[in-house]
Order: structure tokens, then C-alpha cells, then sequence
């Protein structure tokens, strides 16, 4: 995030940039191989080693943006100092080591926050020259991307029914397992209209919002992420290779899409709508949760079931009162 902001002000693609984001991307690849660790020993080394690196690299690119833009050389040098003093919190909890797990995810939590603080704090003392097509552009398509992982729960799907129908000859088990990735489409489908809307993100270039729509969007991704590994789920439950209540299984779906409703409507439906159209999508996060509860008791394909088609109709609603407020608003000016 930091990095696709800095870009949109800073980015001249020299050869110097270059370099730099090819050291961003290797401290990327290794905090990613630290992630299994992390979760299974609590060993911190690696997602902190790659992540130091990662952010020196920043630093740099943040000092050089300070000698090339005495304009904003307060931001640029306090970015470069917030990640340099953020960076002695992660290597200073990673000599702790070993502590318990609460108080480690607890810490970890913490050093998230000041992490998140640093652009808060340094975008105040002047604002940086992002270009907002450039900002929309680049987080829809990680958004894109993250919602690959329900089309890859799908064609698990669709592999495991293939094996399936080689070892069993019964119908209901074939046709119930073959619901879950023409379901995770439609779902898909859905979850991608209603982000790619025709009301554009980001509408107004200013601090508050830039942060609300930035920060917003950590659980936009993350629920959509959450969305494939709940299809994986409920595949898991139909072959037998998971023994969970169809209600946890339902919850693993529901509850992601639940949170992708909320955060579009914190970064941009309470913002660009008025009346109760405002309200649409958060509605449709609250009603989720009990409603794939109840369908859960009839199994996780019934949940699922439930889940998609409350989605789908979240997206004919808004579709609908969107254009039923632009239609309003056209006639209101020609009157």
C-alpha cells in the first residue's frame, strides 16, 4: 500500500526506482515463505527479515522523493523516520522471541497499527501528489486478483467431482458437489459487479478520505480472499476430508461476504449515495449473518446457496437504486 502511494507521486522509472522495487519484491517473497512458520512455531524471522527489507528499500525511495521535492520534504523525511523507528519495533520483537501466543499476536497487532500510523502522521505535515485514477487502477486490480481465489476453490470443485464421479455412482453427492463452483461463479460474479460499479471510487482528493478508502480496503481484500477459502470449505465438507457442522461451514462463506458488503460501503457507497440507498449494502452485510445461519441447518450447499443468492440480489437492488438516484438527478437538472 505504501509503495503503490509513493509510486503515484514519485514514480520518474529510472533505473534507480527500478532497483529499488526489485529489492521491495524480493523482501516480499521472503516474508511470504515466513508465513508458514509464523503460524505453526510463532517464529518471526523471516516475514521480519523480509519486511525490514522491504521497508528499507521504501526508506530510500522516500529520502530520495525529500532531495528531489524541498516542497515536501517535511512528509517525505517523516515517512523515511516512521518506517525506520517501525522497523526497530519488528526487530526488537523478534529478539523477544520466544513468548506466548497472545502476547505475541497481541504485539504483532500493535506493531500493525503503528505501521498503519506512520502515512496518517506524515501525510499532515503536507499531502503527497497521488494521481486518483492512478490510486483506483491499482487496488481494483490486486481486488481482482484476490477474487481469483473463488474461481480456484471452484475449479477445485470441479476437479474433485470429476474424481467423485469415478467412485460412486450415486446422483445426489455428484449434483450437490457440482453446485458449489456453478455457486462460487455467481458469487464471484456479484462480488466483482457490485465493486466495478458505475459510481466511481475515491470521488473527492482529500486526506480524510484517501485514508478511509486506503485503509478501507485491507478488509476488502481480505474478505475476498476469505470468500475462496470458504468455497474450499464447504469442498472439504461434501468429499469427507473435513468434519465440521454445516453451520461453521456456512459461516467460512457468509461471513467473508458479509465483510466485502461492509467495506465497500465504508470506502464508497456512504460516500457517493444519499437516502436510503446509502444504507443498501450495509443492510445486506447485517442480514447475511442470520439468514445463512438458518439455511445452514439444511447443509453447507443450502448455506451456500443462500449466500449467493442474497448477494445477487444485493446486486439488482443497488444496481437498481443507482440508477433510479442518477435518473432523478438528470431530471432534477433539466427542471
Amino acid at each position: 500500500m505504501n509503495f503503490s502511494w509513493f509510486a503515484s507521486a514519485y514514480d520518474n522509472d529510472d533505473a534507480i526506482f527500478r532497483l529499488l522495487t526489485m529489492g521491495l519484491m524480493m523482501g516480499s517473497l521472503t516474508m511470504s515463505a515466513g508465513i508458514a512458520p509464523f503460524f505453526q512455531q510463532g517464529d518471526l524471522q523471516l516475514i521480519v527479515l523480509g519486511f525490514v527489507w522491504m521497508r528499507l528499500c521504501m526508506v530510500l525511495l522516500w529520502l530520495r522523493a525529500a532531495r528531489h521535492h524541498p516542497a515536501l520534504r517535511r512528509t517525505t523525511l517523516t515517512y523515511a523516520l516512521g518506517l525506520v523507528l517501525v522497523q526497530c519495533y519488528w526487530v526488537g520483537l523478534m529478539l523477544a522471541q520466544p513468548l506466548s501466543l497472545p502476547v505475541l499476536l497481541l504485539l504483532f497487532a500493535f506493531g500493525t497499527l503503528l505501521e498503519l500510523a506512520v502515512p496518517a502522521i506524515a501525510e499532515r505535515q503536507g499531502v503527497t501528489p497521488w494521481h486518483r485514477h492512478h490510486m483506483m487502477e491499482r487496488y481494483s486490480l490486486l481486488n481482482l486478483i484476490v477474487l481469483g481465489e473463488t474461481l480456484l476453490a471452484g475449479s477445485v470443485a470441479i476437479s474433485q467431482l470429476q474424481q467423485l464421479a469415478q467412485s460412486t455412482s450415486g446422483f445426489l453427492p455428484l449434483l450437490t458437489l457440482g453446485l458449489v463452483p456453478l455457486l462460487a461463479m455467481i458469487l464471484l460474479f456479484s462480488l466483482w459487479w457490485l465493486y466495478f460499479s458505475r459510481e466511481e471510487h475515491l470521488q473527492q482528493q482529500n486526506l480524510r478520505m484517501a485514508l478511509t478508502w486506503g485503509y478501507g480496503h485491507l478488509l476488502i481484500y481480505a474478505a475476498g480472499a476469505a470468500v475462496g477459502a470458504g468455497i474450499a470449505v464447504q469442498v472439504d465438507v461434501l468429499t469427507g476430508k473435513a468434519h465440521i457442522s454445516s453451520m461453521v461451514a456456512t459461516g467460512a462463506v457468509a461471513l467473508p461476504v458479509a465483510l466485502y458488503l461492509f467495506g465497500l460501503w465504508l470506502v464508497r457507497d456512504r460516500f457517493v449515495f444519499a437516502g436510503a440507498s446509502r444504507y443498501l449494502l450495509l443492510g445486506f452485510a447485517v442480514a447475511l449473518l442470520p439468514i445463512s445461519l438458518f439455511a445452514a441447518g439444511f447443509g453447507p450447499v443450502a448455506g451456500l446457496l443462500c449466500i449467493t443468492l442474497f448477494t445477487l440480489l444485493a446486486v439488482l437492488l443497488r444496481s437498481s437504486h443507482a440508477c433510479c438516484q442518477a435518473h432523478h438527478l438528470s431530471v432534477t437538472g433539466v427542471e
